[in-house]
This record gives structure tokens, sequence and C-alpha cells, in this order.
């Protein structure tokens, strides 16, 4: 799963690139966790519009003990489009959006002295994850991001990683129909398209919010 990953470009930057209008101005950290802030892509009313949202849908939890609400848990990566979450979002072309980012990393490394390992498409400063989202009445509006297996690059690190879209598929995510979004998640990313850079950076900097892939 994709827990941590970067958008180091200005909010100026990523919508220009996208060609997307910025209605407001906002900030986003360069390390995006789940439950903080990210930069989304989404279509409204035709054109597409650069937005601030909370990555994760919220999943609501309650105590064993006492049978109250807890906080909940922020569903950041998108494993089965069956799942309840997504069953009733996934054919709905206006619930698609593109998240901008610029390397997404993976844990490497024994227990408790993991490192980060962070993967960048070849030649694009900055590239698209496939998401979706919807508004909740815990967070405001949500996203997630759907995943697929490794290539032979992120394999060598992880099973699993982000649904990476080229430029020239863009309209095809954002438009398609739920077998165009099954086969986006079924395909293997070319492995001779990402880069690989591991580091001795600790994997836990901060205690990043529970993470959960539904």
């Amino acid at each position: 799963m994709c827990n941590l990953y970067t958008t180091k470009k200005s909010a100026e930057e990523v919508a220009a690139f996208f060609r997307a209008e910025m209605p407001r101005h906002f900030n986003t950290g360069s390390e995006v966790y789940p439950g903080a802030p990210g930069m989304v892509v989404i279509e409204n009313e035709g054109k597409r519009e650069l937005r601030s949202m909370t990555w994760g849908f919220p999943l609501p939890l309650k105590s064993k003990k006492t049978g109250l609400p807890l906080k909940p848990k922020p569903v950041n990566n998108i494993a089965d489009l069956t799942s309840f979450m997504w069953r009733h979002i996934a054919p709905r072309p206006e619930r698609r959006c593109l998240i901008p980012v610029t390397g997404f990393a993976e844990a490497e490394g024994e227990k408790g002295r993991m490192t980060r390992t962070w993967f960048s498409v070849k030649d694009q400063p900055i590239f698209a994850w496939a998401g979706m989202w919807r508004d909740s009445a815990e967070w405001g509006d949500v996203y997630s991001g759907l995943m697929t297996d490794a290539n032979a690059t992120v394999s060598a690190v992880h099973d699993r990683m982000p649904v990476l879209l080229q430029p020239h598929e863009y309209d095809a995510w954002m438009y398609g129909t739920i077998d165009d979004v099954i086969a986006f998640q079924n395909r293997v990313y070319p492995g001779d398209l990402i880069a690989i850079e591991r580091t001795n950076e600790p994997w836990i900097r901060r205690t990043p919010k529970q993470e959960v892939m539904i």
C-alpha cells in the first residue's frame, strides 16, 4: 500500500501542469500522509479544477468496550472495487480525480529500522495517480488512490503500487466506464518507466494518522 507520497510543487505549478483552474489559493505539505490534506484535480462543470482535500475516506469505528463512536480512520488506498466503500462510487466519472504526485515511498529494511525507498516516473517531474473522491460529514472533501500489483521495479520492495497514469490516459480515467476503471487496476505499469531511490531516511519521522486499505 502507499502511505506516503510527495507533491514538491506549488499549487500554481500543479494547476498549470494539469491545465486546471484554481478557484481558491491554499497550501499543502510537500509530504502527504493519510488523514492530511493533499492536492486533487477534479472535473467541475466541464473544467478541470485543483482543490485541497483530505487523503482518506473516513471509516467510522466504535469502541468494542463501550460501543461509543471512535475517531474515524482514513482509508487512503483502494484495493477492492467491490467493497462497500467503493462499489457505488467507482462507476461514476464525476467522482474520479487525478492525484498529483512527485514521488511515492515504501518502507524497506528491518522492522524498527525501516527506511524510505522512493519511486518516481522517469522524465516526469509531476505525474498522476488515479483516484476517487467524495464529500464527507467528518472531514469535508476526501480522496483515495487506486492500487494495483507492483511492476518489476516496485516489486523488489513491495507487492502493491499506485495506479499511475500517463498524460494521454487522463481522459480515459476521468470519463471512462467501470470497465475502464477495472482495466486500469488490472494492468501492469511498465517497470522501465519507474525510477527507484533508496535512502537512509527513517520511515517514521513523525507519527502519521492510522491508515486503512479496503
